[in-house]
Order: structure tokens, then C-alpha cells, then sequence
């Protein structure tokens, strides 16, 4: 199969269509109401870290990538200690996510160089953009060659170069900023321009690129749980699109997409408020000695938490970071468990608010939480 040749950005065929013009409609509505949910939770970092490890656990997972819930929160508490390859790349996810994050953050562009410091991250190698031809995306079953992206080196540099400029200049494209995001990721796994990492490192770019346009906060929108669920019809319209240049199928795609996840991180979210709301007065309530904001943000930033996380969050010693723990553990709050000589703790509750999301959510009104 020959090497595709793809056009530079903005395509020149209709991107708004009628129907994308509906359906954008209740795309902005939930993601408008995520951001301003995601604002009510007091500490930001709560929500990174818990959503960044499921993002990043289901995002490998479309690359076959597989690893448990559980093995990936002991690998993410005892980075130092846990061997288990799959949880530890996907834990390079999160942490290549928040990396981007910060660098986003700063003056909300996303540049080619950010994009490779961000795979730099995942792969941990130095390889950049593509120098050698060969690589061609092929059917996982039957080894069929399915697309073959560019090869030259030097044109890989110019679509890169082309598709940075897209994503940062307003007057290149007056399109929706969501329209522009399903191009975007259209686009940049067409250039492919990495010898790996490269649908891991586009789905990481979604986040950012709403992050820097100011339609959230704070990276908490996720698609690969989508695109796991609709697997076969991802890599149908991507194939679709660079086949017949119609971009109608593909944008309607991924706002369904951007509908349907900001809807069930909503729920997400809601389930956490109300489950700290629900620690707040029963610590209160029953371990009144020991409550403190910073010691429930501490049992809700990760599932899992330990003897070292609780010290350092608290400034205690061992000796109160474990008393702390073990009253806990005796009125129900954690399950204490044990990793060879380690001790950790699980909280239950937000663990399973990431194992029950439905896949239509309910709208769910959580209580506001205090500050104090």
C-alpha cells in the first residue's frame, strides 16, 4: 500500500454541517457543566490524580496495554517497589498527562515540542519524529496493511509543522473549537510521526488542546473509555475520512464522544463530592481528634494510599500517620492491606465510583462540599 499523501490544514471542505451544528449544541451544554463542576472540588489535585490513572489505564488498554485496577494503583503508590511492566507504562501515561498539563498551562499553547516532550514521557526514548520508512498501521488480526502513513522525514516535519500552526492560530480556521479538536486528532494520527506511542500521545493532545482553549480547567476529559467501547468504529472513520475527505461521520463521531464522557465524568464527580461530603461528617462525627481537610483530600487524591502519602500531606510523624490509619481502618473508612513488609490502605467507596460508570448516566445532584 502505497504512503498517503495528506493535505495541510484547514481541509478545505465543510466541517460545520447542520448536523454537526446539532450536535454540538448538547456537546458544549455537559462540557460546560463538567468544568464548573470540576471547579466545586476544593482540591484540584484530587481529581488529576484519580482520573489521570483511569485515563491513562484506558487508553493503554487500546493498545493492548493491560493491566488491573488494583495492580495499577499498588504500582502508582510504590513506584520504587512494583515491577509489573504494564502498570508501570501505564503509569508513565499519567505522569506524561500531567506533564503536558503543566506545560499547557503556562500560555496555553501545545507545540510540536511539547508534543514530543509529552511522548518523550510515555516511551521514554529519544527517537522524535520518524527518520527511517517502514511504518504501516496493520489489522491486528489478520496482518493485512491497512494504512500506511507518510514516510519522508522531512514531510513528516512539515505536517507536524502544519498542524502545530492549526492548533494555535485562531485565523488559520474559524471552526468550533471541538470541530477543531476532531480534526486535530484526525489529523495527527494520519501523520503518525512517531514509531510508537502515537495513539496514546493523540488522546493525551485532545485533553490539552481543550485545556488551552479555555473549554475546561483542569485535564479531566477523557475519551478513551469511548474509544475502547467503539473500537471498531474509530478506526472505520478514521480510515473513512482519509478515503473519501467527507469529515461529517468523523466530527459527529467524536462530539458523541465528547457528550457521553462529559456526561459520565459528571456523574464521576458528582459520586465524588458526595462521598466526601459523606467522610467529612461521619470522620467528624466519629474520629473528631483526627479530621482535617488535608486528610480527607488525602483519602480521595488516589484510591490507595500509605503510611509516607498521609505523613507528607499532614506534616505528622510515622508514628501519627499510622495511628491515623489504624483508626481509620477500625471504623470502616479504609481496608488495610499488606505488599510484602508495606502496608497500604484502599479506600472502597472511590474505588468503585471507577468500576460502575454507567454507560447513560442519570443526572445526579451532589451535595456542595466545604472548604474547611
Amino acid at each position: 500500500m502505497p504512503a498517503a499523501t495528506l493535505p495541510l490544514l484547514p481541509p478545505q471542505s465543510e466541517l460545520e454541517s447542520l448536523a454537526v451544528l446539532k450536535r454540538l449544541v448538547p456537546a458544549h451544554r455537559y462540557l460546560a457543566e463538567l468544568k464548573g463542576l470540576a471547579s466545586t472540588i476544593p482540591n484540584e489535585h484530587i481529581l488529576i490524580n484519580t482520573l489521570a490513572l483511569q485515563e491513562a489505564k484506558d487508553s493503554s488498554e487500546i493498545e493492548n496495554i493491560i493491566t488491573t485496577q488494583d495492580d495499577l494503583y499498588k504500582a502508582d503508590l510504590f513506584s520504587d517497589y512494583i515491577r509489573d511492566p504494564a502498570a508501570k507504562e501505564v503509569s508513565r501515561y499519567a505522569t506524561a498527562l500531567k506533564k503536558g498539563f503543566a506545560l499547557v498551562s503556562n500560555n496555553r499553547l501545545l507545540t510540536t515540542n511539547r508534543i514530543l516532550d509529552i511522548h518523550h514521557e510515555l516511551v521514554l526514548n529519544d527517537a522524535g519524529i520518524r527518520k527511517v520508512p517502514g511504518t504501516a498501521l496493520k489489522n491486528e488480526r489478520t496482518g493485512a496493511t491497512v494504512y500506511t502513513p507518510p514516510q519522508d522525514h522531512a514531510e513528516l516535519v512539515r505536517l507536524m509543522t502544519n498542524l502545530e500552526q492549526f492548533i494555535n492560530d485562531e485565523t488559520l480556521s474559524d471552526a468550533d473549537p471541538l470541530v477543531k479538536m476532531a480534526v486535530i486528532h484526525h489529523q495527527f494520527e494520519s501523520i503518525h510521526p512517531f514509531y510508537d506511542g502515537n495513539g496514546r500521545t493523540g488522546r493525551i493532545i485532545n485533553i490539552l488542546y481543550l485545556v488551552a482553549k479555555g473549554l475546561l480547567n483542569i485535564p479531566v476529559l477523557y475519551l478513551s473509555r469511548y474509544i475502547i467501547r467503539t473500537k471498531g468504529e474509530y478506526y472505520q472513520q478514521l480510515q473513512q475520512t482519509r478515503d473519501t475527505g467527507n469529515w461529517e461521520p468523523w466530527i459527529l463521531y467524536m462530539l458523541q464522544g465528547v457528550e457521553l464522557t462529559a456526561r459520565q465524568t459528571i456523574w464521576i464527580i458528582s459520586r465524588i463530592k458526595a462521598q466526601m461530603m459523606d467522610y467529612k461528617h461521619r470522620i467528624r462525627a466519629e474520629l473528631p481528634k483526627i479530621y482535617s481537610q488535608d486528610l480527607l483530600n488525602n483519602l480521595f487524591r488516589h484510591p490507595y494510599t500509605k503510611i509516607e502519602a498521609l505523613q507528607n500531606d499532614l506534616q505528622v510523624s510515622r508514628l501519627t500517620a499510622t495511628k491515623y490509619l489504624d483508626l481509620l481502618t477500625e471504623e470502616g473508612f479504609v481496608e488495610k492491606r499488606k505488599i510484602g513488609r508495606y502496608n497500604y490502605y484502599i479506600n472502597f467507596p472511590l474505588m468503585r465510583v471507577f468500576t460502575e460508570i454507567p454507560d447513560d448516566p442519570e443526572p445526579f445532584e451532589a451535595p456542595p462540599i466545604d472548604s474547611d
